[in-house]
């Protein structure tokens, strides 16, 4: 390895804050401590991100007289954008775009691009997605500055295209028809890993400045990637396979089965054709970072995607997403949310009473039966129902029972979580949270399941209808009693 020479300390210029590398390395560059500058289309999408060593600059690499002052004192600046989405044009935009920034940051003397390319043997005759992506490398090389081109496969991660892809085939489909390329073999690297290379490329020396293949300690082919992500889901995955099955036809049936793909999808799928592993093993010599197996980035992968859940305030959630409820359903990551509110003229401590007291003999507030029910059918299947009760009638402690559910968050008088505990096809959670803004408190209820596969998403949308009396029913009640409850309280003041 050769001797590393730092530039940490000088300002970084990031594109693609935005998107889903460039937002998580935002991050890994602000608790490293460096002074970052963002460059958006909108800056307005970067609100509440930037941390104190951070700016946003409002420019577009497409129009090269926007970047005039962008590259002003910085050292090192990340390429991280990508025109697949803008459909069958996305090649020369690219092109365009790594000419426009090169030549912007050659004159403003950067002295290091950093870039996220992407495997594939260039002896081949590589898909319009790939070719591009080592188009826009040979670009970036030709401005003269020294570059580090980091050519991965499948980023394995919340988030990434490809894990979402694999995600939604897994999660959706009880049969898969497969085609060909599921046949064709990866090196996924987790986004972790991706991450470390990403923060590492800062400190190479000039001589080190080149492209590397980087990916996992695994090689697998797609079907298997699949299969094991079914596995750390529980899922069993069945596939037929179908040789006739085109990537134009793959295309278009997988933006049936997600619309994330409907624009990008033919693109995404010509290149998973091409078998993307890594030949040239060089990054293992020179960066220190050591990249974890398939099965480790995927279970890190979902355990992350837990623990941010598990933080989610749906208020803070919804408004991000531009929504204030979810009546029909919204999908957050595997998540399926039904969230709806109510507002009151009562105080949050008045507001969360009737939460408090939620369960057992008080009841849920409307359609006590079909609860009743519930948990009649829970029992015939070998569960708990609703026996438990609750250990208090208005007091509540995290680990509390409520008939079939459990406390498993509480912030008094403002929140509370509770999990279930009954047999369903996946996991669910109910979930309340008061909001109070000069005297009116907003109810926000929100039902929240991870499905199971297939199964469970049917499960969740064949009771839509019962949820729109159930849960409806039940925060109109809530509303109601805790009007009353400040009714009466005003009264004994008087």
């Amino acid at each position: 390895m050769h001797e590393k020479q730092g530039s940490e300390s000088g300002l970084i210029l990031l594109t693609g804050a935005t998107g889903y590398i460039g937002g998580r390395l935002l991050a890994a560059l602000e608790a490293r401590g460096d002074k970052v500058r963002c460059l958006a289309r909108d800056p307005k999408r970067l609100a509440g991100r930037l941390g104190p060593n951070s700016e946003a600059v409002q420019a577009d690499v497409l129009n090269a007289d926007s970047l005039s002052g962008v590259f002003d004192g910085v050292d090192t600046a990340y390429y991280l954008i990508h025109a697949m989405g803008a459909g069958e044009a996305f090649q020369e935009r690219d092109r365009q775009s790594a000419l426009h920034f090169s030549q912007a940051a050659k004159a403003a003397g950067v002295k290091r691009i950093i870039y996220v390319g992407g495997l594939g043997n260039d002896q081949e005759a590589l898909s319009p997605h790939l070719k591009s992506r080592q188009e826009v490398g040979d670009i970036l090389r030709d401005s003269g500055i020294p570059i580090v081109e980091l050519r991965a496969s499948i980023v394995i991660g919340s988030g990434s295209l490809s894990f979402e892809m694999i995600r939604s085939l897994v999660e959706r489909l009880p049969i898969m028809i497969t085609p060909k390329w599921v046949s064709r073999q990866a090196q996924p690297i987790a986004i972790d890993d991706l991450l470390s290379y990403l923060l590492e490329a800062t400190s190479l020396s000039d001589d080190d400045c080149r492209s590397y293949e980087i990916g996992g300690t695994d090689v697998a082919s797609y079907a298997e990637i699949m299969r094991l992500y079914g596995r750390c889901r529980g899922l069993k995955v069945r596939m037929i396979p179908v040789p006739l099955l085109t990537p134009y036809i793959s295309s278009l049936w997988l933006s049936l089965i997600t619309p994330l793909y409907a624009q990008v999808g033919r693109q995404l799928i010509a290149s998973i054709v091409h078998s993307t592993v890594v030949r040239d093993d060089a990054a293992r010599r020179v960066f220190s970072a050591q990249p974890m197996g398939l099965e480790a980035a995927i279970r890190r992968a979902l355990n992350n995607e837990d623990r941010s859940f598990a933080q989610t305030r749906w208020s803070d959630a919804l408004s991000s997403s531009r929504q204030q409820e979810t009546p029909a359903g919204q999908e957050f990551g595997r998540r399926l949310i039904d969230s709806r509110t109510s507002q009151v003229k009562v105080p949050a401590r008045i507001a969360f009473k009737p939460i408090q007291s939620i369960g057992g003999n008080n009841g849920w507030y409307a359609w006590n039966g079909l609860w009743r029910c519930r948990g009649f059918l829970d029992l015939m299947l070998g569960g708990i129902g609703t026996r438990r009760g609750r250990r208090h009638p208005s007091a509540l402690r995290v680990g509390d029972t409520l008939d079939f559910w459990r406390v498993e968050a509480l912030e008094e008088g403002r929140w509370l979580r509770l999990s279930a505990e009954i047999k369903v096809p996946g996991r669910a959670w109910l979930e309340f949270e008061i909001t109070e803004e000069h005297g009116v408190s907003t109810i926000r209820q929100t039902a929240i399941f991870d499905p199971l596969g297939f199964w469970g998403r049917l499960y969740w949308y064949s009771l839509i209808p019962l949820h729109q009396l159930v849960f409806g029913g039940m925060l109109k009640g809530i509303a109601k009693r805790a009007v009353n409850l400040h009714v009466e309280e005003q009264k004994r003041d008087k």
